[in-house]
């Protein structure tokens, strides 16, 4: 059998030549030595930076149907945003309500009636919550 060959993994030798020692004689102009202060967001009008405050519509509707007469409160029609920051905001939702909940099919179920308590964490998530139905 052939003994392998090892490889030394301390760094080696440092490099005999600098690829870019050659343009220190060029005849370049000086770099600057400082970074110009990029301008801020709200300087310039942009609003870039800021959190969106325009996330779309978002309908709250409360449902007994199927559920043995109980109330749940269903906020539907996201637009744009995944299952992870859903399942944030029902985590949200059901602290700040004292209830349960749950994310199915893309809507964010709460037990009982809770509208305005969920209406007012979507509103300052930047959305803007619709009562819809009865």
């Amino acid at each position: 059998m052939s003994e392998k060959k090892r490889i030394p993994t301390d760094g080696g030798q440092a490099l005999s030549q600098n690829p870019f020692a050659g343009l220190s004689t060029a005849g370049l102009p000086e770099g600057p030595t400082e970074q110009p202060a990029a301008p801020s967001p709200a300087a310039s009008g942009s609003k870039r930076g800021q959190p969106n405050k325009n996330r779309g519509r978002v309908d709250i509707t409360r449902q007994t149907a199927h559920r043995g007469g109980k109330i749940v409160t269903v906020v539907s029609g996201f637009v744009g945003i995944g299952l992870p920051e859903k399942e944030q905001l029902a985590k949200r939702m059901q602290k700040v309500c004292g209830t349960g909940g749950t994310v199915k099919d893309g809507r964010i179920e709460i037990q009982g009636d809770r509208r305005e308590e969920v209406a007012k964490i979507l509103a300052e998530a930047g959305f803007r919550p619709v009562f819809a139905g009865g």
